[in-house]
């Protein structure tokens, strides 16, 4: 019934002009207290339901967000889009969830598709290979605000919310020399990515303070590829140390030391970046800094509801990370 109820249907069974009916339903001072109640149980028993792309096209706002990610399997992204879908609950916005497949050419259509629904915002993290932004400049030209998160591009016309990269490359690589270790491996993501950049230059910043410690850097884009990057080291030499600069990367390099049969702490330490929740699947604990997508989610809410209203946002802002001591060492 639904379907074929609109404001001129109750306006003709109540006799009333549709300005009337519409006023009423939106709680006018104009209109008395009666005729609203009228009007507003008649639209309950009818269900009527108000026409959202209509409301879109006059208002120019489709109370949608869009969202852009790699890939919601992973533990990361899971938590974002929660904490994003639990921001815009509150604050009456639907949530369009988008998977790139970390494909570029999937993100530039899902991009296309946020601006044909008119979306009031994009939350957008790029895949490993976006190396043209042409797409998301589109958006801007279109007046749609966008947020960047996690993978973000270098260029700087953007706004941006990251994890305290530099941080929490930092407070692993401090942790991993008080602990008076001498031989580690450090297993970082793709090359082109910032975050990776920024994680590896102030991971190897720390131990370039300290000449004694030996240290092996790999590359892996991909859990199976940390997997086999971590076995070919362990396969040369046990290091006495793990460093994974993240969730999927850890579960790569564990796959690879339980190959091995290696004991944690005995045989080698452990210690990752990470959103809280692989760490402790492991037994024992491992110790970890922690880059939560929970928080960031908040953070990107909170820049793009400043961006929809017209307040100036920063380029680039942070969450704060902690160490958190499992039993890995």
């Amino acid at each position: 019934m639904s379907n074929n109820t609109t404001l001129k249907k109750i306006s003709q069974i109540l006799d009333i002009s549709i300005s009337t009916v519409s006023r009423a339903l939106k709680d006018h001072p104009d209109i008395s207290a009666k005729t609203k109640q009228k009007v507003t149980e008649l639209a309950n028993a009818l269900e009527y339901e108000p026409n959202a792309y209509a409301i879109n096209l006059r208002t120019n706002n489709s109370k949608i967000f869009g969202l852009i990610v790699p890939d919601i399997s992973y533990y990361f992204y899971n938590t974002f889009i929660s904490s994003v879908e639990e921001e815009c609950r509150k604050n009456n916005y639907s949530l369009l969830i988008l998977q790139s497949g970390d494909n570029p050419e999937t993100e530039s259509a899902n991009i296309k598709l946020c601006r044909q629904n008119r979306v009031s915002g994009v939350f957008a993290c790029i895949t490993s290979s976006t190396a043209n932004i042409e797409a998301f400049y589109k958006l801007k030209e279109a007046d749609i605000p966008l947020i960047f998160f996690d993978k973000v591009p270098a260029d700087n016309s953007f706004s941006k919310v990251c994890i305290a990269d530099t941080e929490a490359a930092r407070l692993a690589a401090e942790f991993i020399v008080q602990k008076q270790k001498k031989n580690v491996l450090g297993l970082f993501g793709n090359t082109s990515l910032s975050i990776t950049q920024k994680r590896l230059s102030s991971f190897k910043e720390v131990f370039a303070e300290n000449a004694a410690i030996n240290l092996v850097i790999a590359h892996a884009i991909s859990f199976d590829d940390a997997y086999e990057k971590c076995l070919a080291c362990l396969n040369t030499h046990i290091p006495d140390t793990i460093f994974c600069m993240s969730d999927e990367i850890l579960i790569g390099a564990m796959r690879a030391v339980q190959e091995k049969r290696l004991h944690i702490p005995k045989d080698v330490s452990v210690i990752a970046l990470s959103n809280g929740f692989m760490p402790l699947l492991y037994v024992p604990q491992i110790t970890y800094v922690e880059t939560s997508g929970y928080q960031l989610g908040k953070l990107a809410f909170k820049n793009m509801m400043d961006s929809v209203v017209g307040n100036t946002v920063e380029s680039e802002v942070f969450v704060p990370c902690r160490l958190v001591e499992g039993a890995s060492f």
